[in-house]
């Protein structure tokens, strides 16, 4: 019998923490329940889990912080459930490393949708390859080499941490070399059909791929106004 997939909910509210609770357990997951940012940290070592769903709205340690700490060490996926529902907030969760942003009060449905889909694509992750490498999976520029067989991004001579999201979407723009992309596009090559997001995930991600490659004078990610993006060659 296959083991169940461990859900993290991290919400000082116990009435919403036992009903996702109840329709996640109704789906054969196994969860747990923390109350505050300190806890949820600590349960992640010791629980281990498949996927934490992540209050912003904490005692002490807030959601923010919580996921800024855990991407130190951690690429477990995070869905942010909050009722803050500014854009600023929406944007600033992703920014810090969650996979995903729900609104409260949500659709039973929905959270379990969105549960399944992130899981999916954590588990459609490959693991590096240890000897032989596929040319056709790594495409090279001046200074750049991207890698999508040992997932391995190599920029001026060092190895990058990139994680996988950045690395596909980083390889999918520069195996095509100034195509013009919508993030529609993107969304549906990268995420899958079934990603149940928006497309401002692909600006963040478009952000810190930017962030780490800074400006190079044989090429860059230039945005398309109103379109999209494109891997350019100059």
């Amino acid at each position: 019998m296959a083991e169940k997939q461990k859900i993290l909910i991290v919400d000082d509210d116990e009435n919403i923490a036992e009903l996702v609770s109840l329709y996640l357990t109704k789906e054969c997951f196994d969860t747990k329940i923390v109350g505050d940012g300190e806890a949820a940290l600590a349960a992640a070592k010791s629980f281990a889990p498949d996927l934490i769903l992540l209050d912003l709205m904490l005692p002490g340690m807030d959601g923010y912080r919580v996921c800024r700490e855990l991407r130190s060490w951690s690429q477990v996926p995070v869905i942010i459930l909050s009722a803050k529902g500014e854009v600023f907030d929406k944007v600033l969760g992703l920014e810090l490393g969650a996979d995903d942003y729900m609104e409260k009060p949500f659709d039973s449905k929905e959270l379990v949708a969105r549960v399944k889909a992130v899981l999916r694509r954590s588990r459609a992750v490959p693991a590096p390859a240890p000897e032989k490498e596929s040319s056709a999976d790594e495409v090279s520029f001046k200074d750049l080499t991207i890698n999508r067989s040992n997932y391995s991004v190599i920029f001026c001579g060092k190895r990058l941490d990139m994680p996988p999201k950045e690395l596909e979407l980083l390889y999918f723009l520069a195996s095509t070399p100034n195509h013009v992309y919508t993030r529609e596009q993107l969304l549906d090559s990268i995420w899958g059909y079934d990603y149940v997001g928006d497309t401002r995930t692909v600006d963040v991600h478009i952000k810190r791929i930017r962030e780490k490659l800074g400006d190079h004078d044989s090429w860059k990610i230039s945005t398309i106004w109103g379109v999209g993006y494109r891997f350019e060659t100059l």
